[in-house]
Formats: C-alpha cells, structure tokens, sequence
C-alpha cells in the first residue's frame, strides 16, 4: 500500500483528501505547515506527497525547492487553487500539479500514475 504525505494548511482539506485517498486503498498522513516537513518526510517515508502552493507564510514553491534538494525522485504534485503558479519557474520541479476541487477524480488519477511512474524507474 502507498503512503502519501498531504501538505495543506487547510484543516477541511487534508480530512477530505485523508478520507478519500484512504478509501481509494493509500495510507494518509497530513503535515499542516511548510516547516518541517523534511523531517516529517524522514520521519514517515511517504511514497509520493501532495503539496498545496499556498500555505500562510509559506511558499508551497519553496518547500518544493527543499523538498527536491534532498527526496530528488519523490514525486511530488502541487495542488492549489489557482492556476498562477504555472508562471512560476519553480514548478517544474513538480511531477503533476492538480486544481482544488471536491471531485479528487483528477488527483487520484495524477497519483496513479506518479506511483505507476516511479515503479517503472524501480524495475
């Protein structure tokens, strides 16, 4: 079973991705803040995380930077509600990127094949 690490500063959000990925047979951790989370990333061992962009004081881009520098083949797929982070040259470090919404239809099939992906580099 996949571990994936969700990284949202909104509390209804990381419930309603826990609740759904879960049911789709992935085991869910949530992280609510951009600090620390290479540590929770050591800590856990996620096979794949979904990153919102925009988090309080913190730059969802940024942490991707971090994220990369030491988990350089974790996937990684932005999420966020707003499509102006494409403009940013920071985000082609992200595997997918997925618009909010309360269907996960898209998010689901973008962490299918990110983990699928990442099998295939493994075999």
């Amino acid at each position: 079973m996949a571990k994936i690490l969700v990284v949202d500063d909104e509390e209804h959000i990381r419930y309603l991705y826990s609740e759904e990925l879960s049911e789709a047979g992935y085991e869910v951790v949530t992280h609510d803040r951009g600090d620390g989370i290479l540590e929770k990333i050591e800590e856990e061992k996620p096979d794949l995380i979904v990153l919102d962009i925009k988090m309080g004081e913190y730059n969802g881009l940024d942490i991707l930077q971090h994220i990369r520098n030491k988990y350089y083949d974790l996937p990684v797929i932005l999420c966020t509600a707003y499509d102006t982070f494409k403009e940013d040259i920071k985000s082609i470090a992200a595997d997918f990127y997925v618009i909010k919404s309360f269907d996960l239809t898209d998010l689901k099939n973008k962490i299918a094949m990110a983990l699928e992906a990442t099998k295939s580099e493994e075999a």
